[in-house]
């Protein structure tokens, strides 16, 4: 297969890091979720920039929203509210661009990324997973279940993400320093497996360093299902505790958008047919990206 014949379809970047920056209000332990309720337009305007930096997926900003997050720091009524605001500011953005955009429903970590440690019961997960998804299936065209730690994890969100007929994208966090493993330690092309067979159209790899995504496009590219990966731009998450602010994590300063675009084109080299950006990835990154891969000879894919 020649680059000239493969598409490439780019997604958006970090949605929370983004409204960090775009935002005077201090960080919470709600941060993305309340950003929602206070400065909605933000959120709007965030997605209309990566839609206008090339990307023709974007996903709602309901990451910190899941049932278990909202009643740890002390607002479950908010559950409603939040993911009313967040499609609400999705299909805003998608109407103001006039581009074939896809809206993809988000299925977080249920109570912290990176901590496969604190993933609950497979009962628990399948429960609050279909409550996130019935809250956006009638609004999203596809779910993308996100920074997955745990295998069981991503296979009680994909399957609660299939039971609307909806496409399913699902995305596993990888060890920064080994990408063909989850910070679980189980092997990702065997999570790969278990996520194809409970209904994943597409296997991801997301909020890993780049280097550990670069090995990780390997890992998946021999098994026969499309994938691809969106990295973030942190130095290292391990400093991230269970209801904590992402303040106390150091961005790198080595990945302006020239820099995330040259890992970036190593991923679709390898295979990759979906990229974008995860944490601290902004437009800028995005736009960088869309032209390097149409310099480089790869068309974008529409949507």
């Amino acid at each position: 297969m020649t680059s000239q014949k493969r598409q490439i379809l780019l997604l958006d970047g970090g949605m929370g890091q983004e409204l960090r920056r775009r935002s005077s209000r201090p960080a919470s332990p709600l941060w993305s979720a309340q950003v929602m309720l206070d400065e909605p337009h933000l959120v709007t305007a965030a997605h209309r920039d990566f839609i206008n930096a090339g990307a023709r997926v974007i996903t709602v900003n309901t990451y910190s929203a899941t049932p278990q997050r909202l009643t740890r720091d002390g607002e479950p009524g908010l559950f409603d509210s939040i993911h009313a605001a967040a499609l609400n500011a999705a299909a805003s953005a998608r109407e103001d661009s006039d581009q074939a955009v896809l809206i993809a429903g988000c299925l977080p970590p249920l109570v912290a990324s990176y901590r496969p440690d604190l993933v609950p019961d497979d009962a628990t997960c399948l429960r609050d997973y279909r409550r996130m998804v019935e809250a956006q299936a009638k609004r999203v065209d596809l779910f993308i279940c996100e920074t997955m730690s745990l295998a069981r994890e991503a296979r009680a969100a994909t399957l609660a993400a299939t039971e609307h007929g909806l496409r399913v994208w699902t995305a596993f966090t990888v060890d920064d320093s080994d990408g063909t493993r989850l910070r679980s330690g189980e092997s990702l092309a065997e999570a790969a497996l278990v996520a194809k067979a409970a209904g994943a159209e597409r296997v991801l790899v997301n909020c890993s360093v780049p280097e550990a995504v670069t090995t990780a496009m390997g890992a998946l590219a021999g098994l026969g299902i499309p994938f691809g990966g969106y990295a973030n731009g942190f130095r290292s998450v391990a400093a991230l505790e269970p209801g904590g602010t992402v303040d106390a994590l150091e961005s790198r300063t080595d990945l302006d958008p020239a820099a995330y675009a040259d890992y970036a084109l190593q991923w679709v080299e390898q295979g990759s047919t979906l990229v974008g950006g995860c944490c601290e990835v902004g437009p800028a990154h995005i736009a960088a990206l869309a032209e390097r891969l149409s310099a480089a000879g790869y068309s974008l894919a529409a949507s």
